[in-house]
């Protein structure tokens, strides 16, 4: 075979005549006018072979050609063909007018390839795309929702294409989040969005770019703080080198100007705090030896103006929360991480919070110090974490942020564990906070991912979120239209994000069907989607989900309920409130469109209600045996329920501050490794079921 070169011609174009990355044999470097050109020599040779119709009849004029190449060649009148290719060109591509187009693999050995046409069909589909029907429990045109149910339903921009991605594949991410009011709307400032998302009711959520970011691999747009300076509003990002402050009195342009072009601390997920006297702090740190840091600043150019004082560093030999690991129980691999200050101003008091241990844990919490200055010295609060969500659906509530909504009540927007395809790959949660008589700080998970009230509701009190729906999906059995590969069905309804199920491609007609065993009252669906074979990286302005709900009671007449055929909205968790109860068995979710030319693919279904039954009774045999070794540590144990699906379990420093709240699902046992040294707790659990929750049981006091 000849030994020859690629053509110069090619190099200069910037692609080389080839499918895949070339292997050179060699490489030939030439001089040109103003730089080298490095041209890697491979072997070329014949490829031959005849291309005819499904009747074995020879095409004239056919196309061949290496796919993705400008390289190609036509047929002679006995369907004959001659393409000089490499060991690199692996890919055929054959195109006749009227013909399907046809893309086969060829072995680097395979000198002569023949190919059969076939005629070309129509791609059409018995879904044709209309505009979208308006049902007594869904409005296309009104579907504004008084609940919301997390993980957020926000636009989660996808991971740039870098060694974060590559094994994977796409992934969508956000973490490090802090929420605000202004001028009348919430705004939310998360870690690499390109932008960020605002709301008038903290449910539905829209999204506005506004690009912070200088450079291409810099952390502009990570762990952001902002803050509000009477009618402007000011941000900033992560860095250990300096970074602008930026600010703007109309966010919603997009546009923010420059209030200082470097900021001289090395604010790693900063957060800066104006007090109600005009003095202006900052706060910052990320790190497993150092501690999280204050300085007071000058409000006209952000320097300090202060001593920088070490406010906080962990103690995990004390508290059990903020030790390393998935479920706290990982003291060797590293050191535990303190990051992700906020200060929040309450009574006069200042709370200082702080996350713990690490992003990519399910014990992702934040802990609080609470202290009479803005710079302490400040005490360790012996309810603690202050925000703590363990078990459920969604899991971890680290690294956030508390605002005030119009209303005056206390939110805390916390980082939520995926860490599936990435340890970084992170949603976001939303949960209501209270200040108790006695000045403690505490967050309420209980329910935190079942469809609560929102902010359009002024609500005092902790139990009044809950909407009472119950969970009516778990563990039922699902039927789908397809699967690609091992991944089964059932990861629809086992309420576990870390799990999916994928069609076997994503397009128009795929489907997953849910029997719910008998006809039930469904409230709010939750659609928590997937990205298998995505290929989208960083935000794009199509990404958008189109699906359709049907509801059955024998499994074969169909009702539409929701129509979301024409959507144009990025919702990964996308989450419905019904107009009015629907009364139902099946529930079939029928694909229309998914971003990125992904396939059809869901973590869970999640189907909210209630089954008109009898509440489970109340849970026997409930124990907590405290380790005496280690008292960090205590293992909880109940009595199975038949009626029950789920527990909750509480607990607290006293029997009136049952703070704390641990769901478990399908279980009957809970390790608990997040417990403080020297303090005594008392627990109580309730049990769930798909018609209510049980009474609580009595509560058991644990030295």
């Amino acid at each position: 075979m000849p030994f020859n070169r690629l053509y110069l011609t090619c190099l200069c174009l910037g692609a080389l005549a080839t499918s895949t990355p070339v292997a050179a044999d060699s490489i030939k470097v030439v001089k040109g006018q103003i730089s080298d050109y490095y041209i890697p020599e491979v072997i070329n040779y014949e490829v031959t072979g005849i291309v005819t119709d499904e009747n074995g009849q020879p095409l004239e004029r056919a196309t061949v050609m290496w796919l993705y190449s400008p390289a190609h060649c036509n047929t002679d009148a006995q369907g004959r063909y001659s393409i000089i290719g490499t060991d690199n060109d692996n890919k055929l591509c054959i195109y006749y007018p009227g013909k399907e187009m046809l893309i086969m693999e060829r072995l680097s050995q395979q000198r002569q390839v023949n190919v059969k046409l076939q005629p070309k069909t129509s791609k059409s589909t018995a879904l044709e795309r209309k505009a979208a029907q308006a049902t007594q429990w869904y409005d296309p045109t009104d579907n504004t929702t008084s609940t919301y149910c997390n993980p957020m339903n926000i636009s989660y921009n996808y991971e740039p294409w870098n060694n974060n991605t590559r094994n994977g594949g796409s992934f969508r991410s956000s973490a490090d989040p802090m929420g605000l009011t202004y001028k009348g709307e919430y705004y939310l400032f998360s870690t690499n969005q390109g932008g960020f998302h605002y709301s008038k009711n903290l449910s539905d959520w829209d999204f506005t770019p506004a690009s912070f970011q200088r450079y291409p691999h810099d952390d502009d747009e990570c762990a952001p703080a902002a803050w509000v300076c009477g009618d402007t509003l000011f941000y900033t990002g992560s860095t250990y080198e300096g970074l602008p402050i930026w600010y703007t009195t109309q966010p919603l342009s997009g546009r923010f100007r420059r209030a200082i072009e470097r900021n001289t601390l090395p604010t790693w997920d900063p957060y800066i705090f104006l007090d109600d006297d005009g003095k202006l702090y900052e706060y910052y740190g990320s790190s497993n030896e150092y501690p999280v840091k204050g300085v007071q600043i000058s409000r006209q150019d952000f320097t300090p103006i202060s001593k920088i004082h070490d406010l906080v560093l962990l103690q995990p030999k004390q508290h059990g929360w903020e030790r390393f690991g998935m479920n706290n129980d990982d003291e060797v691999t590293l050191k535990p991480f303190m990051e992700g200050a906020f200060m929040t101003k309450h009574n006069g008091l200042y709370y200082f919070q702080y996350g713990a241990p690490g992003t990519e844990f399910k014990v992702y919490a934040d802990g609080v110090y609470v202290g009479d200055s803005p710079l302490g010295p400040f005490t360790y609060q012996r309810h603690n974490p202050m925000s703590y969500k363990p078990g459920g659906f969604v899991q971890g509530v680290g690294h956030g942020g508390t605002f005030t909504d119009l209303n005056g009540n206390y939110w805390h927007v916390g980082t939520c564990m995926l860490s599936l395809k990435y340890k970084f790959e992170r949603r976001i949660g939303l949960y209501p906070v209270y200040f108790d008589n006695d000045g403690i700080m505490w967050c309420n998970t209980a329910f935190g991912d079942y469809p609560c009230w929102n902010a359009d509701y002024d609500m005092k009190y902790p139990s009044e979120r809950f909407t009472g729906w119950m969970l009516l999906s778990f563990g039922k059995p699902v039927t789908v239209s397809s699967t690609d590969s091992t991944l089964t069905a059932s990861s629809i309804t086992d309420e576990n994000m870390r799990t999916y199920w994928s069609a076997a491609s994503g397009n128009p007609g795929e489907w997953a069907t849910i029997d719910l065993g008998k006809v039930m009252t469904i409230n709010a669906f939750q659609l928590n989607y997937y990205d298998h074979h995505t290929l989208q990286h960083n935000r794009a302005n199509d990404t958008y989900y189109q699906y359709r709900v049907w509801s059955s009671n024998d499994g074969k007449e169909w009702q539409l309920v929701v129509d979301k055929s024409d959507s144009d909205r990025d919702t990964p968790h996308d989450y419905v409130q019904l107009r009015a109860p629907l009364q139902s068995r099946f529930i079939k979710v029928e694909n229309l469109h998914m971003p990125g030319n992904g396939y059809f693919c869901l973590s869970d279904l999640r189907i909210f209600g209630n089954a008109n039954g009898i509440p489970p009774v109340e849970v026997k045999k409930f124990k907590v045996s405290r380790d005496k070794n280690d008292p960090r540590n205590a293992m909880i144990t109940w009595l199975a329920q038949p009626d029950a699906y789920g527990y909750n379990i509480y607990y607290g420093i006293s029997p009136d501050k049952l703070y704390h709240c641990i769901t478990v699902n399908g279980a009957n046992e809970y390790d608990l490794r997040g417990l403080d040294l020297g303090t005594s707790y008392s627990f109580a659990i309730e049990a769930l079921n798909e018609s209510g929750r049980s009474k609580l049981s009595k509560t058991i006091y644990v030295k």
